[in-house]
């Protein structure tokens, strides 16, 4: 396991001591030696994939997929990121702030450190409990792009960062009976987005299926749920608690997957499934 993670060679001052963003924000920190910092190649030939499942998405980040140190499998990944010719910057710091300002990554935009430099690229990594959770890799003078930008990227699942990053993304990671926070590949929701006024209602995502809770119609209305939204309802009998909760939410199924079933301190809650491709007109 590695304890942290601080640079293992020589960078400029900017880079060591970290920057301040113009917000206060530190995007870079410093750190003390991890006990295993990643020892393989920097540069790792990435293969672009349609696909979104693990093996995809380590071909296609490269050394950041390799460096990742995941409970689960890698959640997003991707690379080369090209930048243009007038976008490289000076320092190994200057090309982690233009993945951000290139790609607007759902991932914590504070707390990196430099794990591991070479002359020409420098891995980031952002680690909870002393392990890698977000890797970016830096490169500096690419064919046709000069100075230092981002080459590939890789990040576990957002329910494997601190609770301070999901919470402002508005993501809502369910935990189990252990209280262990669930993968949000697994299950996760969220409150409907404001720009479709939709607000009031509130997604629930499991294994790769929408539900929704709709108390003011605003789903139904648009004929978007495959059967109403029901307030109040007897949990059934066949019903099972699978013990995932969240803020006073408890998610039971049925072997019927059209319906799932969340109890409140109020009652029983319907959740029906969501139409396929829902998006606001």
């Amino acid at each position: 396991m590695r304890a942290g993670l601080v640079t293992v060679a020589v960078l400029t001052a900017a880079a060591l001591v970290g920057c301040d963003d113009g917000t206060g924000v530190r995007v870079v920190v410093r750190g003390t030696p991890p006990a295993t910092p990643y020892a393989g190649p920097l540069h790792v030939a990435t293969r672009s994939a349609d696909e979104s499942g693990p093996r995809a998405l380590r071909q296609a980040s490269g050394a950041a997929g390799r460096a990742l140190e995941c409970d689960g499998e890698i959640y997003e990944g991707g690379g080369p990121d090209g930048w243009s010719r007038a976008d490289g910057g000076d320092t190994p710091e200057d090309g982690l702030k233009l993945w951000f300002e290139m790609f607007e990554p759902v991932q914590p935009a504070e707390g990196y450190r430099v794990e591991r430099a070479e002359a020409d690229r420098v891995l980031y990594s952002f680690d909870v409990h002393g392990r890698t959770k977000v890797a970016v890799v830096v490169a500096r003078d690419q064919p046709g792009r000069p100075g230092w930008g981002p080459e590939t990227n890789a990040s576990c699942d957002p329910a494997e960062l601190p609770a301070r990053y999901t919470d402002a993304e508005g993501l809502e990671v369910w935990t189990d009976r252990a209280g262990r926070r669930v993968p949000v590949r697994r299950l996760s929701s969220s409150s409907g987005p404001e720009h479709c006024d939709w607000q009031s209602a509130r997604f629930l995502a499991l294994d790769g299926r929408t539900y929704a809770r709709d108390p003011e119609g605003v789903l139904g209305r648009d004929g978007l749920l495959r059967a109403p939204y029901r307030a109040r309802v007897r949990m059934p009998a066949t019903a099972r608690d699978t013990g995932y909760h969240y803020r006073g939410l408890r998610l039971w199924l049925t072997g019927d997957r059209d319906t799932v079933y969340v109890r409140t301190a109020a009652g029983t809650e319907a959740w029906p499934e969501v139409g396929r491709g829902v998006g606001c007109k």
